[in-house]
Order: structure tokens, then sequence, then C-alpha cells
């Protein structure tokens, strides 16, 4: 009998015929490729993601653009191997949330998945391209591999990198077409605010540091790692955790946090992650994060003029300290802020995620708190403001930022420019957040578009209106005016420090047909008025309903006309000087009865104390003009003057037949102590220099001079003025490539000029340079207790704290230090003179300084 299939001796041949096959099996498997190293190419791949400058432990690369690693194996890939990667990122991560994605390579493509391809493999190395798409989730990503003859949850981790927008990619809904304006808006590190009023705009130096360099960088997850140690990628994460605390103060990784550490994650982390791919998403979440208003943001606000427990808004010259200080005190809100500190730090924390931004400063900005286009304010007989009927306000300036991205939420014809707000005023959808609003939207008064559009268009195009409140409670119109609000809208120039209006990107030109229909659109919008006229009542607590008749309605022009003019030069610590003049437009004569009132202010013009009250009468003859001298003592204002050394003056005239006028007065006083810097070299004795026409000096910092001469060649620190004067000084200063650029600068007063300085060549990295700073006191009083403050990105690591000595009355103090540039380019020099006497003396120079040889 012929044995059959599964007799004995067939089923035992079987039997090791599939011992036999599962054991090359096992073998295979067992000497499946590993992962045993990885380059992540960070000088390469920083250079081409313009990341190189990012001090981070991990690679930092932008979305939609390929980036190269190269990755030591086990042995060998074979021929019809791949390798499979994963990236994800955020808790829970998963491939229906975009926050998660497998891939393997192939042929490279960018697109919507994330991609990769084998570039170059020699023996048991091989590099490899990934590309993310140009809508991925921005954020920290771990990335790990397996070649494809392994099975699956055999995953290697090969570290972590951190995904950005990509500002230079054309898919990008941060796209931005101009290489200019991303060196600007992405990559400067520093920056200008304006501030002041209207005809006295300030620049004031900031620094953005959303490259910030911690104090030392070392080996960490991703920086060449080294996976063989002890075949484990678990044993490189436990001996890179001290590494790791190195870097946990870098600027980046602090962004990273805030959105971490928004209501919205904490809310629903999975669902917040994958929400991160959208620019109007993440710019919305950090407008409401860097206030502390609803959640444990970064700054504090405060407007009282009272900052115990923390720093004052004017002492802050930079994102930096402030980040940093949320970020070691786990989270605790930092005090305190006022808008231009808002911006700055927003600026820095959209900068450094990808997204070109920049800071915008409004003068004459209004704050309509009931959506009504109009700012109402209410005054007595004396001019003065009636704070508890007057809700609105006009601010002397107020500071946001701009953003640029698509608006795939409007359509194409609201991308570009997007205003945000961090500043605290109003809630929006529960929160205070603003933004972002299209800057288009708002020209065109197409104010009911997301976000927050009727907001902004009040702020830049409100009408401005003055009540007469009487002690019957009658209100009476003395003032209104559809050209005040929004006034010289600014911002920093690309490529230098000039001042740039974009006041026409607001709106259209003040009192042009388009503007007025622009405004009746945006009305219509928000108050819904009917086809047949029917009014609109505006509520306000504690003030009886305005019908909207009664705001369009324009008040009764009366027959005289009255300015305040400056004298002398408002300077801290000596007596104002001003004349109100009044003119009579009529043929007859007429009495005038004027009432002036002063109050030290807030620059959100919120009285603070009053410090002048008097009544004159005025008898005017036909088209007669007349001065009314008013003189403000030191004595009277001195005490009650706030930081932001701002004085309003009010005239409320009261012309015969019950006609009335309100004149009034910003007035911001000038600082009384003048600061110059002088950077000079420390240079070798070498005779190249000498005859390059560089001084020859030793190694040794010069010493302090006792005092300027002419022949001395120094640097300026632009400290600009506020002072109502036309004379301006022109200062040579040198440029190693176009030789000497002529630049203005306002005069100051007095004696008290900004002198003729120049900079002694270019600065360079790792070179030695003595700063000198001269401070001056023009006053009749001696000035003690003050602290020179000196930061500067990529010229000095953190701030440096000099005190001054004790200055007599026009005394001068020359202070000299060193510091060394580590960065290359343009850099801004913050020197700030502190005192609990006079504070909010800031100034700045640019120092351009070129690569070492």
């Amino acid at each position: 009998m012929t044995p059959g299939l599964w007799s004995e001796p067939y089923r035992f041949t079987i039997t090791c015929l599939q011992v036999a096959l599962s054991s090359r099996f096992l073998l295979r498997a067992v000497s499946g490729v590993r992962v045993t190293k990885v380059d992540w190419q960070h000088s390469e791949n920083g250079a081409a993601h313009h990341t190189e400058d990012y001090p981070c432990p991990e690679l930092v690369v932008r979305r939609g653009q390929l980036f190269s690693l190269t990755l030591d194996l086990s042995r060998a890939l074979d021929s019809e191997e791949a390798l499979i990667f994963t990236v994800e990122t955020g808790p829970h991560a998963s491939e229906a949330l975009h926050t998660k994605a497998i891939f393997q390579t192939s042929e490279l493509d960018i697109g919507d998945t994330w991609t990769a391809a084998k570039e170059e493999q020699t023996e048991n190395t091989v590099t490899v391209t990934l590309a993310s798409p140009s809508n991925a989730v921005i954020g920290r990503y771990t990335l790990s591999a397996r070649a494809s003859s392994r099975r699956k949850h055999s995953d290697r981790k090969l570290g972590q990198f951190i995904l950005l927008f990509n500002p230079w990619c054309p898919e990008d809904d941060v796209f931005l077409d101009s290489e200019e304006e991303r060196q600007e808006y992405v990559l400067n590190d520093s920056g200008i605010i304006f501030r002041g009023v209207e005809k006295h705009i300030r620049a004031q130096g900031w620094n953005y540091g959303q490259v910030f360099r911690g104090t030392t960088r070392g080996g960490g997850p991703g920086l060449g790692a080294d996976l063989n140690m002890h075949e484990t990628c678990e044993a490189k994460e436990c001996v890179s955790k001290l590494l790791w605390e190195q870097f946990e103060e870098d600027i980046l990784n602090i962004c990273l946090s805030i959105l971490d550490r928004s209501p919205s994650h904490q809310d629903d982390p999975a669902t917040d992650v994958s929400h991160r791919h959208d620019p109007v998403y993440v710019t919305r979440i950090i407008s409401a994060m860097v206030n502390s208003n609803n959640d444990r943001g970064v700054v504090q606000g405060q407007w009282q003029g009272k900052y115990g427990g923390g720093t004052s808004p004017l002492n802050w010259r930079g994102s930096v300290a402030i980040l940093q200080k949320w970020f070691k005190s786990r989270y605790k809100p930092v005090k305190y802020g006022q808008c231009w500190v808002f911006a700055g730090v927003m600026c820095t924390v959209l900068r450094c995620l990808g997204i070109a931004t920049r800071v915008v400063s409004n003068f004459n900005s209004a704050h309509d708190t009931d959506g009504n286009l109009s700012v109402d304010k209410y005054v007595d007989t004396f001019g003065r403001t009636l704070e508890d009927l007057t809700e609105d306000s006009m601010w002397n300036f107020h500071v946001w930022n701009e953003s640029w991205f698509a608006r795939q939420d409007l359509g194409p014809s609201y991308g570009g420019w997007q205003v945000l707000d961090a500043t605290p005023q109003e809630e929006s959808e529960g929160t205070f957040q603003c933004g972002p609003a299209s800057v288009t939207a708002i020209r065109e008064g197409d104010v009911h578009l997301a976000h927050d559009g009727p907001f902004v268009f009040a702020e830049v195009n409100a009408d401005y209106i003055t009540w007469l409140w009487h002690e019957d409670q009658r209100r009476e119109r003395v003032y209104s005016d559809t050209k005040k609000i929004g006034r010289c809208i600014s911002t920093k120039a690309v490529g230098s420090d000039s001042r740039v209006d974009i006041t026409g990107l607001y709106k259209y030109p003040e009192g042009s047909r388009k503007e007025r229909q622009v405004y009746s659109k945006a009305m219509k919008k928000l108050l819904s008025l009917e086809p047949w006229g029917r009014r609109r009542r505006i509520r306000r607590a504690g003030v009886r309903a305005v019908w909207r008749d009664d705001l369009l309605e324009l008040a009764t022009k009366p027959s005289i006309t009255g300015k305040f003019k400056v004298l002398e030069p408002p300077v801290l610590g000596q007596d104002l000087k001003l004349a109100l003049c009044l003119t009579s437009l009529t043929t007859r004569a007429q009495r005038v009865r004027v009432n002036l009132s002063g109050a030290t202010i807030l620059y959100t013009r919120k009285p603070v104390a009053e410090i002048l009250r008097e009544s004159h009468t005025v008898k005017l003859g036909p088209q007669e003009e007349k001065k009314i001298p008013v003189t403000i003592s030191y004595s009277q204002y001195k005490e009650d003057l706030t930081e932001d050394k701002k004085i309003l003056l009010a005239a409320m005239c009261l012309v015969s037949k019950g006609e009335k006028l309100l004149v009034e007065k910003d007035i911001t006083l000038e600082d009384f102590i003048t600061i110059k810097v002088t950077p000079v070299h420390i240079y070798h004795p070498v005779s190249d220099r000498a005859d390059a026409g560089y001084p020859k000096l030793g190694s040794e910092p010069r010493a302090p001079a006792p005092s300027l001469k002419s022949r001395e060649a120094c640097a300026i620190l632009k400290g600009y003025v506020e002072a109502e004067v036309d004379d301006w000084c022109h200062i040579l200063w040198p440029s190693q490539s176009r030789g000497l650029q002529e630049v203005g600068m306002q005069k100051m007063l007095g004696d008290s000029w900004m002198l003729p300085l120049q900079v002694l060549g270019p600065a360079v990295v790792g070179v030695a340079v003595a700063v000198e700073v001269m401070v001056i006191n023009p006053l009749s009083e001696s000035v003690k207790d003050c602290t020179l403050m000196v930061e500067g990105s990529g010229l000095l690591q953190g701030q440096l704290s000099i005190e001054v000595p004790s200055l007599q009355p026009q005394e001068r103090a020359l202070i000299q230090f060193n510091i060394t540039p580590s960065k290359s380019g343009p850099r801004q020099l913050q020197v700030d003179l502190v005192s609990p006497q006079f504070p909010d003396i800031k100034g700045f120079v640019v120092i351009h300084v070129a690569t070492a040889k």
C-alpha cells in the first residue's frame, strides 16, 4: 500500500520544512535593518529654512519645504527594502486629525501629504529627504522609522524636530512675496515702536529676540544623537534630559508653551493641536494668551499708574525678559504691560512661529465700548471729563500688530495684512482677544466679517463727539469731528528706522466722499438701520439713551475760534508757558467767559489729578484776536505727573447768545536728560587699520574722557523728543558702503543739543567694542539714584545694569563698558536711563556688525 499524503514520514518531512522556513524567516527578522545614528544636518537644513539662528537642540524647519537626514543603519538596505517613517505631534496624535502621518521612501513630492525619498546610499549609511505639506500642523514633532522588512510596531524613535509656518513657500497661507519684507517681518529680531502724540511722534527701540540664544548650547535630542547606546533610543532620552534643561528658556520653546497653555488646549488638546495648521486659529489664540485676563497668559495689564509688585511698562526694553520671566515662574502673569508691551511680545511670538508680523501704532485711537462708531465724551463747564458718564475714550496712541496671511475663511479679497490686538480692551466671544481682522475689510467697511471688525473700524474711523453735561442732566453737543480719530497710523519701514504712514491702508482720505460712504456702510451693517429710517437707540450705563439721529446731528458752529499755543517747548522740571488764542469770526463785539482747566493724564487720556482751574472774561471786538496767557509752574504738576509725562488742557468758552466752544491741548513733556552712545572699537595697533583710516588703539579699552570733544567720533543714540519745535539739525553718519549719509535729528531744548556724533567703522563679530554713554543733566537741581539698563540682541547676553553717579545741575557723566557682538548685520543697542525721579528716558542706536574674517 502506497503511503498516504499525510502518513507519518511525509508529515515529518513537511514539519521539518516548516521549521526551516520559519527559522529562516526569524533569522531575517532578527537581522532586519535598524537605525543606529541620525545626522539631522542642522547647518544645511537651517540655512535652507532660514532657521539657523534658532538655538534649540532640535532641528527647526519650515513646512512645505524639503529637509534631509543622514541615517546610520545596522546593515545596508536591500534593493527592495524601503524606510517607513512616522511623524506625530501633540497628544493622541492620529491620521484622522492630521497630527500623525505614516509614509515610506518613494518618489518625493511636495503636496498635501508627507513624503520621503532616498537620495544617497553608501553601505550602511543612507541620506533621505523628507517633505511636509504646506498646510501641515506646526509644532514639535516626533520622528520614528523602521525598515519595511521589520514587523509593525517596531518603529525606532529617531528624535524630535520643530515645524514652523513658511512665508517662503508659495503654497503656505502665510507666504509673503518679498524677500526684503521677509527679512524685516520674520527674521529681524529688533525693531521700533512709535509712541507719543499725533504731532510729536517718537520712536522706542524694542528687542523682539525671537531667536534668542540661551547661555549655553550643547548636545540634546536631535543633535547628531547616537542611538546605539544600549540599543535603545529611550536610554538616549534619559541621558539628554539634563541637557534639555539648558534650553528650556529658549524663546521658541516658550512660544510653543504659550500655545499649550491656552484654554483651548487644556480643554481638548488633540483637537486644539489639529487646528494649528491655520494661521487664523493660531494668531487668535496668541492674541488671547499674551494678556492674562482670561487665563494664565503672559502679561498682566495695568493702566492706573501704580506698579507695585511688578515692573513699570515703560521699563521693558524687549520681549525676551518678559517671556523668560513668565516661563520661569511656571506661567504666572508678568506685571505689568500696556499696549506697546502686548504688541511687542505678540510680535516676538508670531515671528518666532514663522508668521510675518509688524507693530502698528494708531494715534488718536478710539475705544468704542458700545459699538456705535462714535467716541462720546462728557464734560462739565470747565471742559473736565466726567468719568462716571464717559465710557468711550480716545487714547493718544494705541499699538497693535499686523500679520500677513491668506484668509481662506473670507476669500482671496481679504488676504494680506490682518489686525491682531493682544491688549485686553473688550471681550470677543467671551475672551479678551482681538482679530484677526482684515485690513482690507476695515478699509471697505465690511465690518460684519470675522474677527472683531467693528471694534477695529471704530479705532481708526469713529466720529469724535463732546457733550456738555448740565446740572439738570441736559446734554449739549459742543464739539464734533469726523477726522480726529485714526491719525498717522505708523509702522517701521522695511530695512530702515524710518516711520511709514500706512493710514491709507485702513481708510480712504478723511473727508472724502468715499470715506463717508464707507462709514455709512459700516454704520448700516452695525446698527441695522431700517430702510424707512427708524432710529436705533444706543444705551449707556448712567446716561440716558442716545438716539442715532442725535449722533448724526452736527454741533452748532460758534462765532469764535480758539487754539492753545505753546510759547516755550515744554520741558520736564520747568514751568509750562502757553497762550489761549481766541479770534472773533463776526463783525460785532462779543463777551466770552473762559473756564480753563488742566490735569495730568495717562496716555489713554484718563485724568489723574487736576493741576489748573481758573476763569477769565474776554471782550472780543469785530474779528479781533486776543491771547490769554496760561502758566503752570513745575510745583503745580511735579507731584501728580505720571510716567507718561502728559498734561491735558481744556478751555470751555461760553459766548454770549448761548454759543459754546471747547478747546483742548495734549502736552507731552520732554526728557530732561540727554543720552549719547559712542561705540569705539578696540583694535590692535596694526598698520592696515591705520592706513584704512581707523584709529590706532591698543588692546585695552580707552580710558573714559572727562568730556566730549568736537574731534571725537561717536554714534548718535536716537532719543526722540516731543517738544513743539521746528528746528532740525543734520548729522553726518558714516557708512562703510555709502560713505557719509545724512540723518535728521530733532533739536533739543536750550543748550542741550544732540551733538553730532559718528561711528568709527563697522563693528566685527567676536571683537570687543567699548561703548561710551554720556548723561547730561540740564536741570537746575541734582539728580541721583540713576541706573543705565543696556540690552541688545546679538550684542550682549541678557541685560546690563550700570549705576550712574549723582548729577549736579548742568553736570555730565561719561560711562564706559564693553560689549562683544555675536551676530552680524544691523544690531540694535538700547540704553535706557532708569530713575525713581524721572523714568522712561529711552534711546537706541543701530550698530552695523561685520562678519569676522
